[in-house]
Parts: structure tokens; C-alpha cells; sequence
């Protein structure tokens, strides 16, 4: 689908009755070919222990299936949500998050807190409330909270431990940077000191706009926080957790990482010391599967670091996946 599209070609499906535009937070919420999904996540939202007011907006991203407007639709017009439903022509990664974002941000003009959750998640009841608060308490311009796995699979639990599921952090607090938007809260101020659209397009179908988009808060000296008790819960299909998908997981983050490094560069001898370093990561990624999976003692766990520095080293040659292109997802 053409990406060239002008974002007044998104289509407003639904809007609350009597939308209050003063609202001062904000739930974005992308969403593609997950309509049972999404329920579960728009319920949780619903759920939320929270005297705060807020609004919803949800981005549907198949406009020719269009599975989940009707969902959202449903929430809205019943009351039971307040806010939006749009649908984004321009299919991708990039383009579903920055329609959710920007709607917010243009429908929304009193609000500073704009959160998100991914259609395959459930937010424990307190989540809101505590990234609310931490943003307002701690002073912070991007609050994170763990996303933990729920597997389909039971018997896979296992995996928790793997960095394709584990959450970046243990402990609350202050942090150097988060690296994903499946569930934070960014403050309006972020959005106006950083170029638009946020989400560089570059990444539209190999993912990672959400890393680029924090590394570069990061260098624009803006704060960050997190929020252990902010959880998240994510579906994990059984298709997630077989052998195959998790080293393409690797190979993606490797792919991602390249490219959001390449993309700092500013010189024709960074840029090649940064192909160097992509290239030297694979034979240190051998010394630490051994001492991972002497500490883990599952190689599973073990061969993450080898998949992401080969993915790099791929990317660099431009081989890479592209797993938020339509033909290629599937649950």
C-alpha cells in the first residue's frame, strides 16, 4: 500500500458523543487484524482504578479488512470508552503509531500525558494511575513499565526470562532509556521538541521506530523513568514461542539496531566504523553464548545475543526482515 497518502485521508469512524477536548490524558492505541484482541485490551482500559479523566484513541490500520474499528466502535458509542476511532489508509508500524499520536495530540490540545498500548495487551487495573503519577511526581519526559509475556503455551513459561520477552528493567526509578512503546507514556513537551513525524517511517516494516524515537530523546537530553508496578500484560501466540520465530525475533532487533546507529552517523567514517562494529559482533557473540548458557542452561536463551549480532551484520548487507508488511503477519 502506497505510503504517500496525505494524513487527511484518515477516515474518523467514531467519535464519542459529547467528546470532551480538555482532557488532560490520553491512550493511544494502534491496532491490526486483532479485533478479538483488541476487546480484551479496550476492557482493561475500561477497568482502570483511576479518578483521572481520559480519552481513547484508537488507530485501525486494515482499512480493507477494517476487523477492529467496529470493536472500538462498539466501546465508544456505548459509553463505556471516550474518546476516537480512526482508520490509517497508509499500512505499516510507523504509520498506525503516528496516527494515534498525532490524532491525540491535534483532538487533545489541553493534554500532556499521552500513553500507549499494543492491541495484543491487557493493562493491570492500577496502570494508568501509576503512569500518571510517576510523570507528575518523578519530573520525567517518558515513563516505561514492564510488558510481561502471558503464553499461550503454557508449558513455554520458561522463556520469560528470554530478552524477546523480559521486560528492560527490575527496578523502578530513573533509567537511561526505554526501548519499546507497547507501554509508556510520552509528556506533550517530547513530541514538540523532536522533528515529526516521531516515528521515522524508515522502520515502518522492520519495527523499531519506537527504539529510534527514544535513542533520540536520548540525545536530546530528555528523562526517563520507570514504573515496575505499571504492568502489562502481552498475548504470545504458540506461533511466537517455537525456535523459528525467536531467532527471527534476533535478527530483527539486530537489523533494527544497525539501522538506528547507521542513522546517528553523521560521517562516511562513523557510518564505516559502525558497519566495522556490526561485522565484529558476530564471533564476540559465540563467547557469550557460552557464558549464557552455562548460566541459563537453555540455549534458547543462549543463542539471542549470536541471532541479534548476525541480524546486524545482515542488515548491513541489506538483508533484513520485514515483519510489519501485510503478507507477512499473521496473528
Amino acid at each position: 500500500m502506497s505510503t504517500e497518502l496525505p494524513a487527511a485521508d484518515r477516515a474518523w469512524v467514531m467519535t464519542s458523543p459529547a467528546l470532551d477536548c480538555s482532557i488532560e490524558t490520553v491512550v493511544c492505541i494502534p491496532s491490526f487484524r486483532r479485533p478479538k484482541h483488541l476487546r480484551l485490551t479496550l476492557e482493561s482500559v475500561v477497568a482502570q482504578r483511576t479518578g483521572r479523566r481520559f480519552a481513547v484513541v484508537v488507530v485501525e490500520n486494515d482499512a480493507s479488512r477494517c476487523e477492529s474499528a467496529p470493536v472500538a466502535a462498539e466501546f465508544l458509542a456505548s459509553g463505556r470508552l471516550t474518546g476516537i476511532c480512526i482508520v490509517e489508509p497508509r499500512q505499516g508500524n510507523c504509520q498506525a503509531i503516528n496516527a494515534a499520536f498525532e490524532t491525540a495530540l491535534e483532538t487533545f490540545p489541553d493534554a500532556q500525558n499521552f500513553l500507549m498500548i499494543d492491541d495484543d495487551e491487557v493493562a493491570s487495573p492500577d496502570w494508568l494511575e501509576h503512569m500518571v503519577r510517576a510523570a507528575e511526581t518523578s519530573g520525567a519526559d517518558i515513563i516505561g513499565g514492564p510488558v510481561w509475556p502471558n503464553f499461550d503455551d503454557k508449558q513455554k513459561g520458561g522463556l520469560k526470562r528470554h530478552p524477546a520477552f523480559a521486560p528492560a528493567y527490575d527496578v523502578g526509578g530513573p533509567v537511561p532509556v526505554i526501548y519499546g512503546c507497547g507501554n509508556c507514556l510520552i509528556r506533550r513537551a517530547v513530541f514538540e521538541r523532536l522533528p515529526q513525524p516521531a516515528f521515522d517511517l524508515r522502520f515502518n516494516f522492520l519495527g523499531g521506530g519506537d527504539c529510534d524515537f527514544f535513542v533520540r530523546s536520548r540525545r536530546a537530553g530528555l528523562r526517563f523513568f520507570w514504573v515496575t508496578e505499571a504492568v502489562i500484560m502481552e498475548t504470545v501466540p504458540e506461533s511466537r514461542t517455537n525456535l523459528g520465530w525467536i531467532v527471527r525475533r534476533g535478527l530483527r532487533i539486530g537489523a533494527i539496531n544497525y539501522h538506528v546507529e547507521h542513522k546517528a552517523a553523521q560521517t562516511i567514517w562513523s557510518r564505516a566504523v559502525v558497519k566495522a562494529k556490526m561485522f565484529g559482533l558476530v564471533p564476540f557473540s559465540l563467547f557469550r553464548f557460552t557464558r549464557i548458557v552455562l548460566k541459563e542452561q537453555q540455549a534458547v536463551i543462549a543463542m539471542h545475543p549470536m541471532a541479534v549480532a548476525l541480524g546486524s551484520a545482515l542488515a548491513v548487507l541489506g538483508i533484513e526482515p520485514q515483519p510489519y508488511s501485510a503478507s507477512k503477519i499473521t496473528s
